[in-house]
């Protein structure tokens, strides 16, 4: 499969070729691109959301009144969670989240995120996209050239960290920076359109060979 390639000013500059054996087709990988996106979400979750049981809330142990004799409900304590401010019952605890995935469908997830993305044509390949200043103005001006919608999101994927690209493009609406070897699947289904240097697509075109 070949892919066009063109500069910061959407002129084509050549092609890049990847293997069609790399590319999955069919509904093979559907289950672990699921798999992977139920676990990566769940290893951002800090889990520290909680609550308090009657035994942690703040109040005193001792008998509101006698249990009988006042026509009152009875009562144990000014803590239960059945009174205001009193303990909740079953509420979240800390709690992880985290879990571990064999590499090999980690690999198997990364090859159907970008196969899907490829059939889709939402992938752009670019000769370099960073500026020669750390200026937003410059990245804007270059985004629009390639054509892309400032409505919808965008990743730029490099092989490197650039300063000036990341500069560039921090303070950019709906766009982010990322490099080919941390790019994972998650990150190619969450933007609507990836934008990937010439190197960093050799690099990706490495780990989909896993």
């Amino acid at each position: 499969m070949k892919l066009s390639v063109i500069d910061s000013s959407g002129a084509q500059k050549g092609e890049v070729a990847i293997g069609d054996e790399y590319i999955i087709a069919n509904g093979r990988g559907t289950q672990a691109l699921q798999d992977y996106i139920v676990t990566y979400r769940g290893n951002q979750r800090q889990g520290t959301r909680s609550t308090k049981t009657k035994g942690e809330v703040v109040g005193s142990g001792k008998k509101p009144w006698k249990q009988k004799g006042t026509g009152r409900a009875r009562a144990g304590m000014v803590r239960s969670p059945i009174w205001r401010k009193g303990g909740v019952v079953f509420g979240p605890r800390p709690h992880d989240f985290s879990r571990d995935l064999p590499q090999q469908i980690k690999n198997l997830a990364f090859r159907k995120a970008f196969s899907e993305r490829l059939a889709a044509n939402d992938i752009v390949v670019v000769e370099d996209i960073a500026p020669a200043s750390p200026k937003t103005k410059e990245m804007v001006g270059t985004l629009a050239k390639l054509k892309l919608d400032p409505d919808k999101s965008t990743l730029i994927v490099q092989d490197e960290i650039n300063k000036n690209l990341m500069l560039s493009a921090r303070n950019v609406a709906r766009v982010e920076v990322a490099t080919a070897v941390t790019l994972n699947a998650y990150q190619l289904l969450c933007f609507d359109k990836i934008v990937i240097t010439r190197k960093a697509f050799a690099t990706v075109a490495e780990r989909l060979r896993k």
